[in-house]
């Protein structure tokens, strides 16, 4: 399938508008832990780490003390957020894998490459991957990987990322995951985690060929 433009997924720091779009549903059933996915566990401290990697990042690039606690109050969602992001990558992973899709680090060297150069070099990128979508620095191709996968997901179903089938494989394996939130994180909602519209906060669509610059 021939494209002009690939589209990816990337993390959005607005995900505190989601909240609204979330049921109130959850369990304690599982001390410790963040959420589970698939039987398998995303320990508090697992998310508290991540957490502290992007504030540690963020007071690197924000050495001023006004201005630092500004990006935390813009940030306050921080949290949950990641969490979320977290939660979803395991998802889409699932997605990928049912679709037969793997992604090699020379898919990742690509989109960083592409990526470069839309930001203006290496450390820009870095730059504008923590402060738009919370991503450490030491995260980056983790995320991109994500991204890649979500690329070959929807080219695969024919699709780009805001069409319904390609949700709609997202909601597939979110049921097949059962996912499974601390409600003091709020709830995964199946159904509304395939949603097409702006109504999915939790993710951004950007161009990552051709010209034109990430949203």
């Amino acid at each position: 399938m021939h494209r002009r433009r690939r589209t990816a997924l990337v993390l959005s720091a607005a995900i505190a508008a989601a909240a609204p779009l979330l049921t109130a549903c959850g369990s304690d059933a599982h001390p410790g832990a963040a959420a589970v996915v698939g039987g398998q566990r995303i320990t508090v401290a697992q998310l508290e780490n991540r957490v502290s990697e992007v504030r540690r990042a963020q007071r690197a690039a924000v050495p001023d003390e006004t201005q630092y606690q500004q990006v935390l109050a813009s940030t306050s969602s921080l949290t949950r957020d990641t969490l979320y992001s977290m939660v979803l990558d395991q998802v889409l992973h699932r997605a990928a894998q049912d679709a037969g899709i793997g992604v090699s680090r020379k898919d990742v060297e690509e989109m960083r490459s592409r990526l470069e150069q839309q930001a203006g070099g290496a450390e820009a990128l870095r730059t504008a991957w923590l402060q738009k979508y919370g991503v450490a620095p030491q995260r980056l191709d983790d995320n991109l990987r994500f991204q890649v996968e979500a690329d070959k997901l929807a080219q695969l179903l024919g699709t780009d990322t805001s069409q319904p089938v390609f949700w709609q494989a997202l909601a597939k394996a979110s049921k097949e995951l059962r996912v499974d939130l601390n409600p003091r994180y709020g709830a995964w909602d199946v159904q509304k985690s395939s949603r097409v519209d702006a109504k999915t906060p939790w993710v951004r669509e950007v161009t990552t060929g051709g010209t034109q610059t990430a949203a």
